[in-house]
């Protein structure tokens, strides 16, 4: 088990360190990806990647989109009600691939205190499956009751490695954020059992 994402030893590894999150007390959506890649490390900036598609979709749903300052697009993220961070506070992984984080390494951020703190949040996202297994894998069995009724949804990966969605169908999936943010509610059909091993 200790090997289920990665089967190399730790030490072969890239050490990479998160990033606080993005959020104030009002959020209603908790957005977690699983670590920053090799360019949001240089650049201390979440979804760094050019090519990631994250901010083209935060812009069409918040206008929030990569022609903006940084700092501005995690402003306008803020004042939507949405919070970003990851699960891993800090892991092994060679390059950025999801894939290559060394589950044996992986150090996760404190989730009690953050949602304690930030009691409005009614859904919590993963930016694509990694995110989400190592929050159940992880994260999850160590939360206290009180957090385990959130609701969950696994979205689609906004890397570039994960190009066998379009654009378009990936902007659609990902609306539950913004449909949660603006009315503190799922959609109907979108919610999903905090059990994260049956969301797809």
């Amino acid at each position: 088990m200790a090997n289920e994402l990665h089967d190399s030893a730790p030490h072969a590894f890239v050490y990479g360190i998160g990033f606080p999150p993005v959020s104030d007390a009002r959020a209603r959506v908790l957005i977690l990806g699983s670590l920053p890649g090799q360019r949001s490390l240089q650049l201390r900036q979440y979804y760094g990647q050019p090519r990631n598609a994250f901010w083209g979709i935060m812009g069409r749903l918040f206008n929030a989109g990569p022609e903006l300052a940084y700092a501005e697009r995690t402003q306008r993220l803020i004042e939507s009600r949405v919070a970003l961070w990851d699960v891993c506070a800090a892991a092994h992984r060679p390059g950025s691939l999801d894939s290559s984080i060394s589950r044996v390494s992986v150090v996760t951020n404190p989730f009690a205190e953050f949602l304690a703190g930030h009691r409005r949040i009614g859904l919590i996202c993963f930016n694509g499956s990694t995110a989400a297994a190592l929050y159940s894998r992880i994260v999850l069995p160590d939360l206290p009751k009180a957090f385990l009724n959130i609701p969950v949804k696994a979205l689609p990966s906004t890397s570039p490695a994960h190009a066998s969605m379009s654009f378009d169908e990936k902007l659609s999936r990902w609306s539950i954020v913004r449909d949660h943010a603006r009315s503190g509610r799922v959609r109907a059909g979108s919610r999903e059992s905090v059990a994260i091993k049956r969301v797809s």
